[in-house]
C-alpha cells in the first residue's frame, strides 16, 4: 500500500531551522527533507518510519517550506518558485493557510505534483488548511482515499468537503465531523521513543517546566501560568512572552523558544512539566505533551478530564489538577515527596511506552484505513 503524509511545519521553527543552517537552502531536496525530519518537529518521520515498518510505501511531504520546495522544483523540471523565504506571518494564520498559500504562484501545483509523481493509494493530511477543496477534487480521480487528521479548531467547512476520511484525537469532533457527511473515527496522538535515544543522558536539572505558547494567542491559560509563575520554580520554554504586559511574572522565568530536539530535551530535564488544553478541547484531554513529557521521563501535571482515566491513571500516572490552587499545591508537595514524584513519572513513561507509542498507533492506523479503503 502507498500512502502520502502531507504537513505543515510552523513558521517559527522553519526560519529557526534555516537561520541556523544558512547553507541549507541550496542543498537538494533529499538533504533539506532530512535536515527537517531529523530535527524531531512534530510528528517528524514518525507516521511514515513505522508505516515502512509494516510494508507499507510511505513517503512525507512539508508543504509550507519554501526552499524545500522549490528545491523539489528544480531537480523535476517545474523552474524556479517566485516566493521569498520566509514567508510573511500573516499568511501562516489558521484557518486560510490553504488560501493564503495558494494565492502564491507554484507552490499548490509543486504539491499536487508531488502526490502526482508518487501515485498514492493513499493520502493522509495533517493540516486541515492546506488544501483548498478544488485540489483535493482534482486528485481524487488518482487517491483511492483521501484522509485527514486533525487536533486543532476546525477550517471553514469548504476546506473538509474533499476528504473522504478524518481522524481526529478529539472525541467530541467525531459526530461534528460526521455530521457533514464525511466519515470520521477517534485516532490518538503517540509518542516516539527514538527520540529519548537521541537526547540521552539529560540531567533533572529542572524542577518545574512549561513548554508551549504563552502569547496573547493563548489568552484563557495566562491566569493559570501566571499563578504557577507566582508560587511553583516553573521555568518557561516556548513561544509568545515577547507580546505578556511588562509587568507578567511569566516574563521573569522565561527561558527560550524550543522545537523538536530541543523541547523533548527540556522534558528530559525537567522533574515536573505543566500542560494545559486549549479551549477547542473541552472537557477531553487532547494533545501532543500528554505523551511527549510522560515518554520522556518527566512527571506530567495536567487538568482533570473526562478521558484522562482512559489514557493514564490519574495521581498514579499522571498528577491532575482543576484549578490553578490545586495545582500549585499538587507541584510543591510533589517536588517535597522525591521518591513520589519518581514514582509516578515512571508509572507514567511505562504506560505510555506501553500503549502510546506511535508503533502501535500505526498498527491502529493501518487497521482503520484497511475498513475505509473496503469501504
Amino acid at each position: 500500500m502507498r500512502i502520502v503524509l502531507v504537513d505543515t511545519y510552523y513558521r517559527r521553527f522553519l526560519s529557526g531551522h534555516y537561520a541556523d543552517h544558512p547553507s541549507l537552502q541550496s542543498e537538494p531536496y533529499e538533504s533539506q527533507l532530512k535536515s527537517l525530519v531529523d530535527a524531531r518537529f512534530g510528528t517528524s518521520d514518525f507516521y511514515s518510519g513505522h508505516l515502512k515498518d509494516l510494508g507499507w510505501d510511505a513517503s512525507d511531504l512539508i508543504v509550507n517550506c519554501v526552499p524545500l520546495q522549490a528545491a523539489w522544483a528544480r531537480q523535476n523540471g517545474l523552474g524556479s518558485v517566485s516566493l521569498k523565504f520566509p514567508i510573511p506571518h500573516r499568511f501562516y494564520r489558521v484557518p486560510v493557510l490553504g488560501r493564503m498559500l495558494a494565492a502564491f504562484p507554484g507552490l499548490l501545483d509543486i504539491v499536487v505534483a508531488q502526490i502526482r509523481a508518487v501515485k498514492p493509494d493513499i493520502l493522509f493530511c495533517h493540516d486541515l488548511s492546506f488544501f483548498p477543496a478544488g485540489a483535493l477534487n482534482a486528485l481524487k480521480p488518482e487517491v483511492r482515499l483521501i484522509v485527514g487528521q486533525i487536533a486543532s479548531p476546525l477550517p471553514p467547512r469548504d476546506f473538509l468537503a474533499g476528504y473522504d476520511l478524518i481522524l481526529t484525537s478529539f472525541p467530541h469532533f467525531v459526530p461534528e465531523i460526521a455530521a457533514t457527511g464525511i466519515a470520521s473515527e477517534y485516532f490518538r496522538l503517540g509518542f516516539e521513543p527514538r527520540v529519548a535515544t537521541e537526547c540521552g543522558g539529560m540531567v533533572r536539572d529542572i524542577d518545574v517546566s512549561f513548554v508551549g505558547g504563552v502569547s496573547r494567542a493563548h489568552k484563557s491559560a495566562i491566569p493559570l501560568l501566571e499563578h504557577l509563575a507566582r508560587h511553583t520554580p516553573i521555568r518557561f520554554f516556548g513561544y509568545g512572552a515577547d507580546e505578556l504586559s511588562a509587568s507578567s511574572p511569566i516574563r521573569e522565568k522565561y527561558e527560550q523558544e524550543v522545537w523538536g530536539l530541543d523541547m523533548y530535551r527540556v522534558m528530559a530535564r525537567s522533574r515536573i512539566t505543566v500542560n494545559r488544553h486549549i479551549g477547542i478541547a473541552r472537557n477531553n484531554a487532547n494533545n501532543m505533551r500528554l505523551y511527549e513529557s510522560t515518554g520522556m521521563g518527566a512527571l506530567l501535571v495536567t487538568e482533570r478530564k473526562d478521558n484522562l482515566a482512559g489514557l493514564f491513571e490519574p495521581d498514579r500516572e499522571v498528577a491532575v489538577y482543576s484549578d490553578p490552587e490545586e495545582a500549585v499545591d499538587k507541584i510543591n508537595t510533589l517536588l517535597h515527596e522525591p521518591e513520589r514524584l519518581a514514582q509516578i513519572a515512571a508509572a507514567g513513561r511505562a504506560r505510555t511506552l506501553r500503549e502510546h507509542t506511535y508503533q502501535e498507533r500505526m498498527r491502529e492506523l493501518t487497521g482503520i484505513l484497511a475498513r475505509h479503503l473496503r469501504s
